[in-house]
């Protein structure tokens, strides 16, 4: 399946639609093991979603505020890094998002 980028800048475009897109896929790599922002802006961009930072950490603080991933302050050299991980409330809520994803998926490619 081709990648589609995501034109923001397309009057017809809402970046609301594709929020919660963005949120499924954070939290599945939350899941899958530790991410963290900038790694999280590379892998969004793989998949067509040009977003700064300043739409990402708010994404990121909501789903840490619902209690679907904890963070983490790692050193990193001089620095820290805040690395995100899914809570067992993440887990689960993937595992439920996941049903409605391949119910909704039914519906608009397979007219079911």
């Amino acid at each position: 399946m081709a990648k589609t980028k995501i034109d923001y800048d397309d009057p017809v475009v809402d970046r609301g639609l594709y929020s919660g897109l963005m949120r499924l896929h954070i939290l599945h790599h939350a899941v899958e093991g530790p991410i963290f922002g900038l790694g999280m802006l590379d892998e969004l961009a793989r998949h067509g979603y040009r977003i700064s930072p300043g739409t990402l950490y708010p994404l990121l603080h909501g789903l840490e505020k619902k209690g679907y991933i904890a963070a983490k302050e790692l050193r990193n050299g001089k620095s820290l890094r805040k690395v995100y991980r899914a809570t067992p409330l993440g887990r689960k809520a993937l595992g439920s998002a996941k049903v409605k994803v391949r119910e909704f998926i039914g519906e608009l490619f397979e007219g079911k």
